[in-house]
């Protein structure tokens, strides 16, 4: 259940002229996008999500108040609510699946974390950093135990891989499960661990340096199948900015100082095949993706 009214936050006029026959101004009308902002932890992707939808609102030209609506409800029962229509919002932004994108939901297939989601670097107790300099092959995690939440799509994607993962409905007993040696490691998305790190959190907890997990996933805007006009908009214009760079700039002002954060060498990336990804995602697009090693 919301753990308190659906207040609207804040509110942005996104607006550019748009032209009728003879470049006489035409009379936009304006509609409402709610977008979510996760009351139970700090989403330090929330900024980022903002200024996608913001993007490609402006590029396709249209006219839509964004309003930011607080929401306190585990991802899965989430999904199923904005894919039923009966969401207090209108957009997602979550890692897909081959269910999430024949659920109902209309997919704006655009990475736009450019695969950042499937980089993931090993949270581990701080005591055992020694022992993880050693790990060179997958075969040296498989005698380890991961933690993830149960009904994310990376838990199956760690088991595919024939990794044991131990789950948990909540998000921060994973680093009490860690802190306590119930689970071994971590596995989080080099946009994230930063911000699960700052402020002293969790000091007995440290990042395995140098060694990252990496697996072909991409994060996708999913909206409601009540606002089909809203995803057309944003296909649109994600797409135009893919095409003119300022989707890559924008990546890039967000998540460049990250990747240089984190470097890695080629031989302690871990690949992981990913069987949960849907055959329409545009791998081939060299364009929409970054690669670990690789400058942003």
């Amino acid at each position: 259940m919301f753990a308190q009214p659906l207040v609207p936050q804040r509110r942005r006029l996104l607006a550019l002229p748009l032209l009728g026959w003879g470049g006489a101004l035409a009379q936009p009308q304006t509609a409402v996008v709610r977008v979510p902002r996760h009351i139970s932890t700090p989403d330090p992707q929330l900024e980022y999500f903002n200024r996608v939808i913001d993007l490609g609102l402006a590029r396709a030209g249209s006219r839509f108040e964004v309003r930011t609506i607080p929401l306190e409800m585990a991802q899965g029962r989430s999904l199923v609510e904005l894919a039923s229509g009966q969401s207090p919002v209108d957009v997602m932004w979550t890692v897909t699946d081959r269910q999430r994108e024949t659920s109902g939901l209309l997919t704006v297939r655009i990475p736009i974390d450019r695969g950042l989601m499937g980089w993931r670097l090993l949270l581990v107790r701080r005591g055992e950093l020694a022992q993880w300099d050693q790990v060179r092959h997958l075969d040296d995690l498989r005698r380890r135990i991961a933690g993830q939440g149960h009904d994310w799509p990376d838990t199956a994607i760690l088991r595919a891989n024939g990794l044991q993962v131990g789950t948990s409905s909540v998000y921060e007993a994973l680093f009490r499960m860690l802190a306590a040696g119930r689970i071994d490691y971590f596995p989080r998305s080099i946009l994230e661990i930063d911000s699960e790190l700052a402020g002293d959190r969790h000091p007995e907890l440290a990042i395995a340096p140098g060694l990252m997990l990496h697996y072909p996933t991409a994060a996708y805007v999913f909206v409601s199948p009540q606002r089909p006009e809203l995803a057309d908009a944003l296909r649109t214009g994600l797409e135009a900015a893919v095409a003119d760079g300022s989707f890559q700039r924008l990546h890039r002002q967000q998540y460049g100082a990250v990747i240089k954060a984190h470097p890695v060498s080629p031989e302690r990336v871990l690949k992981l095949r990913n069987p949960l990804l849907p055959p329409q995602t545009p791998l081939q697009r060299r364009e929409l993706w970054l690669q670990p090693g690789e400058a942003p």
